[in-house]
């Protein structure tokens, strides 16, 4: 009987916390894969529209943080048709090869006000190295229908030669055609998935 009123006890301890960590759906309507790189002496400014993912997220546990999610690279655009088509090639992307970004994280760092670092691993072009996003937490809120939304925004700077993008052309004063750094901006909004009508 004792064993069984501990047992009792340590579920009624740890349900609320494990309550608390939710898994949130990437809300795609709302949500912004976005990045610039220089061309010439400006950048271009770039966007994937199609991606799936979810996140992991409880405020009072950054331990049980968490996110993965993976891009189609065939749909990046840039405003520009012949770009775009270019950028799907084997000179760059090779979607037709590798049609997947994917990211996974592996860690959570710096968590200071409302901000962190996500440390995780991103596969671009076949190639999977290692990343750091700083991120900045935008909250947790109900929509006037009643669905929970987390918000989170989120930047980073890689070098595209790390993942093998290594396409460019040397202009006449000893510069290149494109720039190595690529920004990285994202704009996250996560919905927590409603219950089916009728399910207890």
């Amino acid at each position: 009987m004792r064993k069984t009123l501990a047992l009792a006890a340590a579920v009624l301890v740890l349900a609320p916390a494990a309550a608390r960590a939710a898994t949130y759906d990437l809300d795609t309507a709302h949500t912004a894969v976005a990045f610039a790189v220089r061309h010439l002496l400006t950048k271009v400014r770039g966007r994937f529209t199609k991606f799936s993912g979810s996140f992991v997220y409880d405020p009072k546990d950054p331990k049980s943080w968490s996110a993965d999610a993976v891009i189609d690279a065939a749909s990046i655009d840039t405003d520009n048709s012949f770009r775009d088509k270019d950028l799907r090639s084997p000179n760059f992307f090779d979607a037709a090869k590798c049609p997947k970004i994917e990211f996974k994280s592996t860690k959570v760092a710096a968590l200071k006000d409302g901000s962190f670092k996500l440390l995780g691993e991103l596969t671009m072009h076949c190639v999977t190295k290692p990343v750091a996003l700083d991120v900045e937490t935008g909250g947790v809120l109900k929509d006037p229908w009643g669905n929970v939304h987390a918000g989170f925004s989120a930047r980073t700077t890689i070098n595209r030669k790390d993942w093998g993008l290594l396409w460019n052309k040397t202009l006449d004063n000893g510069g290149t055609f494109i720039g190595d750094d690529v920004e990285i901006t994202l704009d996250v909004d996560g919905a927590l998935p409603r219950p089916a009508k009728g399910r207890k």
